[in-house]
Formats: structure tokens, C-alpha cells, sequence
């Protein structure tokens, strides 16, 4: 039996995330534009490490929706084992997250501080409001091959691997766009 309120609650979680990130991307344009005018800007290049873990989410949508082709033909163990690659990119993803923020510093890019200037403030916001919900996207996929390891999911019921997916999806857009403004409006 599918719960006919698990999918609608979903977008409506994914559409507020998108809000908060649409709200956090004004107000980026907003600072700088205003700091801009003002010639105090600092244009940040953004670490090779955020391109190559777009790489590896991108690589991990492929590989559920895979999965979910697996489940049409029949094969929910075939789904299993890219659920689990997936979810090991995830972490990878992860970690290239953590490598660019370290080249970050490296370069004397500060969050916070008396070294800090509001674009790099603002680059670790974005980046690390993002970071924090791929942290509950992987998790989600643990659950998620945690029961599908245990036979919860069949060909014809599984609902929870097509959520995990659709919320993986979302997460791996949002980047795309994240990466995509930060790389143009820098």
C-alpha cells in the first residue's frame, strides 16, 4: 500500500527549499550590486573541487534513475546496487564539498572574521546551506538501501526509492543552478 501523502509532502518540502535558496540568491545579487557600486566586491574563481562534485551528483541521479528502469524490468536487485553507488557518490560529493571550502581557506577566503569580505561570507552560505541538506539527501539514501537491503521495496511497490530518487534529483538541480550563479554572478 503507497501512502498518498508521502509525494506531495515531498515537493512541498523541495518547493520551500527552493525558496529559501531563491531567497538566498537575491539577497547575494542584492549585496553585490550594492558592494559593487561601492568598488569592495572581491570576485571569488571557484575551487576546481565544486566542478569535479558535480560531476559525482550528476553521476549519481543517472545511476537511480537507472534504478528505478531497474525496477520496471523486473530487477530490484540490479536497483539495490546503484542505489548504493549513488549513495556513495553522495559522499563523495560530499567530500569535494569539504576539499573546496579547504581550497578556500587556503586562499584566505574567510566565512567569518577580520579576514572575511562579504562575497566569501556569502560563498560559504550558499555552498554550506546546500552541503547541509546533501548530509539529509545522503541519509536518505542510507534508509533507503537499508530497506531495500531488507526486501521492502519490490517491482511493484516502491515508492520510497522513487521519493529517495526525486529528492536526489532536486538536490543535484539545485547545485547545478548554485554553481552555475556563483560561477556567472561572481
Amino acid at each position: 500500500m503507497e501512502n498518498k501523502t508521502a509525494k506531495p509532502l515531498l515537493w512541498i518540502g523541495m518547493a520551500s527549499i527552493g525558496m529559501a535558496f531563491a531567497g538566498l540568491t537575491s539577497g547575494y545579487v542584492v549585496a553585490k550590486g550594492s558592494l559593487e557600486a561601492k568598488n569592495i566586491w572581491q570576485t571569488i574563481a571557484l575551487p576546481s573541487a565544486f566542478y569535479i562534485s558535480t560531476a559525482a551528483i550528476i553521476l549519481s541521479s543517472i545511476l537511480l534513475i537507472r534504478g528505478q528502469q531497474a525496477f520496471s524490468k523486473g530487477s530490484p536487485q540490479t536497483a539495490l546496487r546503484l542505489l548504493q553507488v549513488a549513495a556513495v557518490l553522495g559522499v563523495v560529493f560530499l567530500g569535494f564539498q569539504l576539499a573546496g571550502w579547504q581550497h578556500l581557506v587556503d586562499a584566505n577566503i574567510w566565512f567569518t572574521g577580520p579576514k572575511s569580505t562579504p562575497a566569501g561570507s556569502w560563498l560559504y552560505v550558499i555552498t554550506w546551506f546546500h552541503w547541509m541538506h546533501v548530509v539529509a539527501g545522503v541519509m536518505v539514501l542510507g534508509v533507503t538501501t537499508w530497506k531495500a537491503r531488507q526486501g521492502r521495496y519490490t517491482v511493484d511497490s516502491h515508492l520510497g526509492y522513487d521519493l529517495a530518487a526525486q529528492f536526489w534529483h532536486f538536490l543535484g538541480i539545485l547545485w547545478i543552478y548554485l554553481l552555475l550563479f556563483l560561477a556567472f554572478l561572481r
